[in-house]
């Protein structure tokens, strides 16, 4: 999560680049579509509707008792606990309401106290990711990790982490499964980072810390303990499978840019995004981040209104001859499979690189 700037404080290059202003055509036909206008009622719809379902999980969880069928609602809760990592990511763009406490606040009640995830932690890596997305040395998305993204961390690779990072594509989903239980981990190490000087740090890990303790507490209070483990690990799996799914789908298999690239902010975003064909349950799944292109073009932007803006960018686009990517979910997750199962073997000359193939063409 981050707090983006606003469309009209976005840093853009000089006046007299040409893709500079082609950008800023593009930033004034949104602006005079209304699109960056909050969406009130929305919001506060899918908030009420988040917290309704979220307390009826609850409820039935107590009605149901020492029941396998537990299980049903730890998926459930899976994908509602998604939901809220959603608006805690809107909020942190500023997306939900004009004031910025308003949103960071949102952003640490919606995200921290109901998913138990840090709005410090997640804003300082997501920060970077907008500000350059794929590129190497910047982006920590595709920085070194349990997966390889890029060719050169590949190649440092051998024995059994080489033969993983070959067939990584295959392993990427499965992997997803603990997604939650490491954005659960990452979010705690925040917290007790006493060398961060962020606000309301420690606020935030009791909030995080008491969301968690809470749940496995009540968990292991109601339930035989055979039950109450696979509860949480279903729900775990879930919420990493449905966030994962959500995020990879963007950037994975998109060119990666190379460290010393300098790109206009109208390429930089869009030639390494990849949007997602939507429909209405597509849009609910991913969050509105099917529209990755319209999103990193302009973050502040109200979910909901992604979707009306891409008519706009997908013309702006085919104008000034910059490609936009947009495919199906399931060929997207293809995709993704091949990229990491080849990314070793995507190494080449530095000079024959297909995103510098798009900037001559």
């Amino acid at each position: 999560m981050n707090e983006m700037p606003s469309v009209s404080a976005a840093v853009r290059p000089p006046p007299t680049d040409l893709h500079t202003s082609r950008y800023t055509d593009l930033a004034s036909a949104i602006r005079q579509s209304g699109l960056l206008e909050r969406r009130y009622i929305f919001y506060w719809t899918q908030i009420a509707y988040a917290v309704v379902a979220f307390t009826a999980i609850w409820v039935g969880f107590f009605f149901l008792g020492d029941s396998w069928l537990q299980l049903l609602l730890a998926a459930a809760l899976g994908v509602v606990v998604t939901q809220f990592g959603f608006l805690g990511h809107d909020a942190a763009h500023r997306q939900i309401f004009r004031s910025p406490a308003w949103n960071a606040w949102s952003a640490r009640i919606l995200a921290g106290a109901f998913a138990g995830l840090s709005y410090t932690w997640w804003r300082a890596k997501h920060n970077k990711h907008h500000q350059a997305p794929n590129q190497e040395g910047i982006d920590p998305d595709i920085g070194p990790g349990a997966i390889a993204f890029t060719p050169d961390i590949v190649a440092s690779r051998t024995g059994l982490a080489g033969w993983f990072a070959r067939h990584q594509g295959w392993l990427f989903f499965p992997l997803l499964t603990l997604e939650g239980v490491n954005l659960h981990v990452q979010s705690v190490k925040a917290g007790l980072d006493r060398t961060s000087s962020a606000p309301w740090r420690r606020l935030e890990l009791v909030l995080v810390l008491a969301r968690l303790a809470t749940y496995v507490a009540v968990l292991v209070a109601f339930l035989p303990l055979g039950i109450a483990a696979a509860f949480l690990a279903i729900q775990l799996a879930v919420f990493g499978v449905c966030l994962g799914a959500a995020f990879a789908p963007a950037h994975k298999g998109m060119p990666i840019v190379p460290a010393t690239m300098k790109l206009d902010f109208l390429r930089r975003q869009v030639m390494v995004s990849r949007n997602i064909r939507g429909n209405p349950v597509t849009d609910f799944l991913m969050g509105g981040l099917n529209y990755q292109i319209e999103h990193h073009l302009f973050p502040s932007m109200p979910r909901c209104n992604l979707k009306k803006a891409r008519s706009l960018v997908r013309s702006h686009c085919e104008r000034t001859g910059i490609d936009y990517m947009e495919v199906g979910l399931f060929h997207s997750y293809g995709i993704v499979v091949d990229y990491l199962n080849h990314v070793g073997l995507r190494a080449r000359d530095p000079f024959d690189c297909p995103l510098a193939a798009q900037l001559r063409g």
